[in-house]
């Protein structure tokens, strides 16, 4: 091996990891483009039975059934907007003109009261509290602000959201562009295969994020009932809240649950505690578990075991995997992204032991 050789060796490595280097800078510069199209993506994939239904059953031609379902899907965000924004305007308003000093001594009493009612309170207890200043030191000025913050975010997201209809309306307009774009990437005598687990793909996964949307509306309907039975405030904000954090999993449920015990309790500030505060508290948390029970025992089987066709086993597995490694969003994305997998290697892959045992149900 001579010099040359290995100058050219070490030209050639360096060049390949400077190559690769710049492609990472240029995808994390573009990643807000890359969040629209996945976005989109999703919406796509999510409207395409619509267009389906419409093409086939109703007999639309391709660009009418095209604008019908985006104007449906458009229809369903003005409504989820029309349902928060005006809410939070409402309580930012209502917040900017309250008595902080009350409800400070309110959040105290319900503590105090809490305790008292558990036998947790005693004089060192009460002595520590007045020590630490906890409450003199808590601050509710932060809350308005926090409202009005967030209001201020989602009119920044309207460039987005219209990014994403914008490219979700081609992505079901024309079904072949995504496709199109991934075979530039792939050999020509690969093409045939990787167009059949394209299309295996996007029927799988239209069926699991429509699944998706039906495991949300079914919690979003048990927690509003609860809700309105008991008098909460907001119930359809909260119960439609809760219903959403049930997309990340298993976190997802916990912090829902106790997202709608605190604000339970604290629609009821200045109430006794033992007669109003705590009985209302229970039932609306046993509200709570009897639809975690249906969405555990009914809705997530159903999805999983018709929509990806996965063992709830291999899901779990897969879900917690996702979690290690990238977090709440590897947990979001681990099913459809673990399908597209599975799809692909049954494809490429399909003499393989392992592959032949994970695949067989597709």
């Amino acid at each position: 091996m001579t010099a040359k050789t290995i100058s050219d060796g070490i030209l050639r490595a360096i060049t390949i990891l400077l190559g690769i280097s710049l492609v990472l800078l240029f995808l994390y510069k573009i990643q807000s483009v890359l969040a629209y199209l996945a976005i989109a993506l999703v919406a796509s994939l999510l409207g395409r039975p619509i267009v389906m239904f419409l093409r086939k059953r109703l007999k639309f031609n391709n660009t009418l059934a095209v604008i019908v379902t985006m104007l449906l899907l458009i229809g369903i965000i003005a409504g989820i907007i029309a349902l928060f924004v005006p809410l939070l305007v409402a309580q930012g308003q209502n917040l900017s003109l309250l008595d902080i000093e009350a409800l400070q001594v309110n959040v105290e009493n319900l503590y105090r009261q809490v305790t008292e009612y558990f036998g947790l309170s005693s004089s060192e207890i009460e002595q520590g509290i007045k020590e630490s200043k906890v409450f003199a030191n808590l601050n509710f000025g932060f809350i308005p602000d926090v409202l009005n913050s967030f209001v201020s975010v989602l009119g920044s997201l309207s460039i987005g959201l219209f990014s994403v209809l914008f490219i979700a309306f081609f992505f079901l307009k024309d079904s072949k562009l995504f496709e199109q774009g991934l075979m530039v990437f792939i050999p020509e005598n690969k093409e045939g295969r990787l167009k059949k687990s394209l299309n295996t793909i996007k029927d799988l996964l239209s069926r699991y994020f429509l699944g998706l949307v039906l495991q949300i509306l079914i919690l979003f309907v048990i927690y509003s009932i609860v809700l309105f039975i008991f008098g909460i405030e907001n119930a359809i904000v909260i119960a439609f809240l809760c219903a959403l954090l049930n997309l990340i999993p298993y976190v997802g449920p916990i912090i829902g649950g106790v997202l709608m015990m605190t604000l339970t309790m604290t629609s009821n500030l200045g109430s006794d505690f033992s007669t109003v505060i705590l009985p209302k508290t229970v039932y609306v948390m046993i509200g709570f578990i009897i639809g975690q029970l249906v969405d555990n025992f009914f809705s997530q089987p159903y999805i999983f075991s018709n929509s990806v066709k996965s063992h709830p086993l291999e899901i779990f597995l897969i879900i917690i995997i996702g979690g290690l490694l990238f977090g709440i969003t590897g947990m979001i994305i681990a099913v459809p992204g673990y399908t597209a997998i599975k799809v692909i290697l049954k494809e490429f892959l399909a003499e393989n032991k392992i592959v032949k045992s994970l695949t067989k149900n597709i």
